[in-house]
């Protein structure tokens, strides 16, 4: 594996990818943040679960997928949007809904990595890390 310059775009692509083919877990190199952005999906109901697998040599955080009754994936799409070259931050009136409110945006805000709804309910602004929908 070489250097990851955008870690939180290879973790969406892993996402992505393990949707795609049905797998029913995915793991990627676990980080602070990378750990918060699944906690949000979580909460939002994009993920059944997800866990920290402290192995040799670095953690690794394995996300189990959720699928509806009949086998379609929760994640239909997944984009990044602020990314190393180019940041993107919203004021607290800007806060992206995709989808009309059926996606969410995951932000990260003076109070924490959140979803959008979560921001808006706060009356904060942030970073738009990606809109899952």
């Amino acid at each position: 594996m070489g250097v990851v310059t955008d870690p939180v775009a290879d973790m969406l692509t892993r996402i992505r990818n393990a949707v795609t083919v049905h797998h029913d877990t995915v793991t990627v190199p676990a980080s602070n943040l990378k750990i918060a952005i699944a906690k949000v999906l979580k909460e939002e109901g994009f993920v059944k679960n997800y866990e920290l697998v402290r192995g040799q040599p670095h953690r690794v955080l394995k996300l189990y997928l959720a699928y509806s009754e009949n086998g379609v994936p929760l994640i239909r799409g997944v984009k990044r949007v602020s990314k190393p070259g180019l940041r993107a931050y919203v004021g607290k009136r800007q806060v992206p809904r995709p989808l009309g409110g059926l996606g969410i945006a995951i932000m990260t805000t003076p109070r924490g990595v959140m979803s959008g709804k979560e921001a808006n309910k706060l009356g904060t602004g942030g970073e738009v890390l990606c809109l899952v929908w």
